[in-house]
């Protein structure tokens, strides 16, 4: 059989490919990237384009079919229009434009086969699952390129070294297709006759029931440990010289982030080892017309200071200078003395490093609301006492890993005790939800009479409360990656950063 140029090997609409792709890493909902992180992002589109180019035949290859250049250029130009279509985000889930490029790989297969293509979309799947080469990655990292195989119906198979990757994997191409078209099996849903009635497509029941069963985490989380994460009520003391709290007075604020410092003991003989700060900013937002700001009050008389939160555009201060200077170490902020980094290391290896409350973010009506640090706040913290603590060394590189040079060199000593409470807790709360959901799947009648567990190809309740227990624990990891020690705050988006905001652990200003 002669070899027929695939369209990739000729053209391609870059243009759009490149435009969606570069879209793509800005989606940060309903798109895969969110059911976890992973480093090695591949755009969706890009992936979509080129296994779709790689499987239609380009026009130049059939001259019997498309004898001069312009027919051929036509063709072309027709494949681009549907590819076009394939690669937008809005068509994702578009079952008339899936449908059209399956149809032009299915063609060119029969073409090649020497058949006549099905025609409704059933039989062209059916068709393209026996006939299409199979697609294979090894290294498929967190699974996109099999993820767009299986939407265009190739058969993919995919693995990686990694076995965070591989389980990303399976959660995203192996356990939906298992439970796809079945109704959720939580209580509420069966419940509700709307919710009962519905036609419930692809994994729409399963993502349902992870919405269930995480509120109810989240509900039995806040039930076990809320009192460690206090609300904030706006009193009129509060709201004084401030109108933008006046709104808020005599009402609890849901607390988002709760900002600290890193202190040393100052190295001035004069302040008697008085804890300083450690920060690379004192900024809380920079946008426009949301300006808010940390100001350090000093009594050098007393050798103290306290954090006060101002917002607005600073006139006598300068946020954007705090008390670590760049490759330069930093300075005492009460006496101005520098602070070496050999001086840094040294007090966090001995155990010295401790933590003062700088500022307070808490959810208003329009937006975040910054406020000064409370006493009672920082006195609960403290309170939090974890039953358990990853107590296993870090990975020894010095070049990625600077968390050992001040001493923090386990697992545990980047969360807080209370961080480490709220990760104990929610991870206690997946076992039990695992077992509600093998309850209510079982009390549903569903699923096949199946007691097989997931790993070994389980299809009935077992197995979809071990997939649901999967989602849930995915979250937690992501709890995880934004509730350590290393979490800065992004004064742009008002956020706070993941721990690997890069592919290193450095030490930062921290939220508990």
């Amino acid at each position: 059989m002669a070899y027929r140029k695939k369209l990739v090997e000729v053209a391609l609409p870059l243009n759009i490919i490149n435009s969606e792709s570069d879209s793509d890493k800005k989606r940060t909902h309903y798109h895969p990237s969110t059911v976890h992180f992973w480093w090695a992002r591949r755009p969706l589109a890009a992936c979509r384009a080129m296994i779709f180019a790689s499987l239609v035949d380009d026009p130049s290859s059939w001259p019997e079919i498309f004898p001069n250049e312009q027919s051929q250029e036509k063709e072309r130009r027709r494949l681009f229009s549907i590819l076009e279509e394939l690669v937008q985000w809005k068509n994702t889930y578009n079952e008339a434009v899936l449908f059209k490029a399956q149809r032009e790989i299915a063609i060119s297969i029969a073409r090649n086969r020497g058949e006549k293509p099905p025609e409704d979309p059933e039989s062209i799947k059916r068709y393209i699952s026996e006939h299409a080469p199979a697609l294979v990655d090894p290294f498929c990292g967190r699974g996109v390129i099999p993820l767009e195989a299986q939407r265009l119906g190739l058969k993919a198979y995919a693995s990686d070294l990694n076995p965070v990757a591989v389980l990303i994997t399976k959660a995203l191409i192996e356990i939906p297709p298992k439970f796809a078209g079945k109704p959720p099996v939580n209580p509420e849903a069966r419940e509700k006759k709307t919710l009962l009635e519905k036609e419930w497509r692809g994994a729409e029941g399963l993502a349902e029931d992870v919405r269930y069963y995480g509120r109810w985490m989240r509900d039995e989380a806040e039930r076990r440990i809320g009192h460690l994460y206090p609300k904030v009520k706006v009193t009129e003391e509060m709201a004084k010289n401030r109108p933008y709290l006046k709104p808020y007075v005599g009402h609890e604020l849901t607390v988002i982030a709760w900002l600290w410092a890193r202190t040393v003991p100052s190295p001035n003989p004069a302040l008697k080892g008085t804890p300083v700060p450690l920060a690379r900013s004192f900024w809380l937002s920079k946008n426009k017309g949301k300006e808010a700001y940390v100001y350090p009050v000093i009594d050098k008389e007393n050798n103290t200071y306290r954090f006060e939160v101002r917002v607005g555009k600073p006139e006598d201060f300068d946020p954007s200078k705090g008390t670590i200077i760049q490759k330069k170490g930093g300075r005492c902020l009460i006496s101005g003395e520098p602070i070496s980094f050999d001086y840094l290391r040294e007090q966090g290896k001995a155990g010295r490093m401790g933590a003062r409350l700088m500022a307070i973010v808490a959810e208003g009506s329009r937006g975040r609301i910054y406020l000064s640090p409370d006493e009672e706040h920082e006195n609960i913290a403290d309170q939090a006492e974890p039953n358990w603590k990853p107590e296993y060394d870090l990975p020894n590189n010095p070049r990625d890993f600077k968390t050992p040079n001040y001493g923090m060199k386990t697992f545990a000593s980047l969360l807080t005790n209370r961080q480490l409470v709220a990760l104990t807790t929610f991870c206690d709360l997946v076992k039990e939800a695992r077992e509600k959901v093998l309850e209510d799947a079982r009390s549903a009648g569903t699923l096949p009479d199946d007691d097989r567990p997931l790993d070994s190809e389980g299809m009935g309740p077992r197995a979809y409360a071990d997939a649901i227990a999967t989602y849930l624990a995915f979250t937690i990891s992501k709890l995880a990656d934004r509730g350590s020690t290393l979490s800065s705050w992004d004064v742009g988006y008002s956020k706070i950063r993941n721990t690997f905001n890069r592919q290193a652990l450095p030490v930062a200003v921290y939220k508990k």
